[in-house]
C-alpha cells in the first residue's frame, strides 16, 4: 500500500460501530456473507474499520491478525479497487494482490465458504476490469465457478455468493451466447436468475442483490426486461445502507437512474 489510498467519499459517523453496536448489528451486517462473529479482537477491529470505510486500516489489521482476517483485508482492499481507486493500473494491482490473498487463505481453511467466495469475488472483478472475453480467455470463468460453486456447498445461504453466481453466468452468456455458455462453463439463463432471487429473498435489504440482479436482467434480456430492471435499481437506490460498501452500492444504483 505504497501508493496512498482515497478517503471514504461520504459521511461515516453512523457506521462507526463501537463493539457493543457491531455485535448488536453484526447478523445485518454480515447477512450477505455469513462471516462469524470474530473471536479476536484485532479480526473484528479490522471488520470494523471495513464497515466505517476505513478499507486501508482493515487490510492492515486484517493481514496483520492472518487466519480469517484475510476475509476483512481481501474484502476492503476489492471494495475500495473497484468503487474508489481512479487509476487503473493500480486498481488491478490490488485486485490482483486480494485474490492472491484470497487464494492462498482458501487453500489453509477449506471449510470456510468466505475464503472460496472472496477468492471469486476478487478474481471476477479483476476479469470485469481486463474484459469478461480476457478473463475468459486466460481461465478465470472455471476457477470462479468452482470457487463460488464450493462456498454455496459449504453455505446454501450465502447471499452474495448467490449474487455472484447470477452475475457470473450473465457476463458469460452475454460474452460468448447461451449455447457455448451452457456447453462450455455451464451457465444459463434459468440459473442465473433463480441464483439473484435467492439472493434477494435471503437479503432482501442489500442493494447490490438488487443492482446485479438488475444488470444480469440486461445481459441476458436487453430491453424487453428493462423496466423489471429499472424497479431493482430504485429499490437499490431507496435502500438504508447499513455500511460503507452498501452507502457505495446506493450510489451506484442512483447513478443508474439519471
Amino acid at each position: 500500500m505504497a501508493k496512498k489510498w482515497a478517503k471514504f467519499p461520504h459521511s461515516n459517523s453512523a457506521f462507526m460501530y463501537d463493539t457493543n453496536a457491531i455485535r448488536k448489528n453484526w447478523p445485518r451486517l454480515h447477512r450477505g456473507d455469513g462471516e462469524p462473529f470474530p473471536a479476536a479482537s484485532q479480526v473484528l477491529d479490522a471488520w470494523r474499520f471495513y464497515h466505517a470505510g476505513d478499507f486501508p486500516q482493515a487490510v492492515v489489521l486484517g493481514r496483520a491478525a492472518g487466519g480469517n482476517g484475510n476475509n476483512a483485508a481481501v474484502k476492503a482492499q476489492t471494495v475500495y479497487a473497484v468503487h474508489l481507486e481512479k487509476d487503473e493500473a493500480t486498481r488491478l494491482a490490488l485486485l490482483e494482490q486480494a485474490f492472491g490473498w484470497a487464494d492462498e487463505y482458501r487453500k489453509s481453511a477449506p471449510k470456510d465458504p468466505n475464503g472460496h467466495y472472496l477468492y471469486a469475488f476478487a478474481l471476477g472483478r479483476y476479469g470485469q476490469h481486463i474484459s469478461v472475453a480476457k478473463a475468459l480467455a486466460q481461465g478465470f470463468g472455471g476457477k470462479i465457478k468452482e470457487a463460488l460453486t464450493t462456498a454455496l456447498k459449504l453455505a446454501p445461504r450465502h447471499a452474495e455468493a448467490h449474487t455472484a453466481f447470477g452475475a457470473y453466468q450473465s457476463e458469460v452468456i452475454d460474452k460468448v451466447g447461451a449455447l457455448v455458455a451452457g456447453m462450455t462453463y455451464g451457465a444459463k439463463k434459468d440459473s442465473a436468475v433463480e441464483h439473484f432471487k435467492q439472493a434477494l429473498g435471503i437479503f432482501p435489504e442489500s442493494p447490490i442483490a438488487h443492482i446485479e440482479y438488475a444488470n444480469g436482467l440486461l445481459r441476458l434480456f436487453g430491453k424487453s426486461r428493462i423496466d423489471e430492471a429499472a424497479r431493482l435499481y430504485e429499490q437499490a437506490a431507496g435502500a438504508k445502507p447499513m455500511d460503507a460498501m452498501e452507502r457505495l452500492d446506493v450510489e451506484v444504483a442512483k447513478s443508474e437512474l439519471e
